[in-house]
């Protein structure tokens, strides 16, 4: 057997080990039936339907020819992941808007030829959208400036 796309194996191994970790956490909770769902019901559909994707790109990687896996940029998968925890641990200090802001500018930072005029009004845009959606849209309880 010859893996002819690696990337598709790649994404096989991310899938499957994401269905597996899903079945082991969720093997505890009541799985119920599809008219009385318990809590164990979701996690263990979506678990099978993820596992079920890993099975089909382990098929995709052994029968069509795809591309190799590249290297990782570590700009942008550095800037991202650390504007989504600075997000988290500062939502409860500095508010929902302004940590939205933060976010938009920290995630900006992943691309080399971010426009620091545009990502500013993205971040103003997306900090006032943030509040009026999930504050008031949706009545989420949650800080939404800092201070409040």
């Amino acid at each position: 057997m010859r893996v002819k796309s690696p990337q598709n194996l790649g994404a096989a191994v991310i899938f499957i080990g994401l269905a597996l970790i899903g079945l082991v956490y969720g093997r505890d909770l009541p799985f119920g039936s599809a008219a009385k769902m318990g809590p164990g019901f979701f996690p263990t559909i979506l678990s099978l339907l993820i596992l079920g994707i890993g099975l089909l790109n382990v098929a995709r990687a052994l029968t069509i020819d795809g591309p190799e896996i590249e290297k990782p940029h570590w700009r942008p998968l550095t800037f991202v992941c650390a504007a989504m925890m600075i997000f988290g641990l500062t939502i409860n200090y500095i508010g929902l808007a302004l940590s939205a802001a933060l976010l938009t500018f920290l995630a900006a930072g992943a691309r080399s030829d971010a426009r620091w005029r545009e990502t500013a009004v993205l971040a103003m845009v997306l900090g006032v959208f943030s509040v009026l959606l999930f504050v008031y849209g949706l009545g989420q309880s949650m800080p939404t400036w800092w201070g409040a």
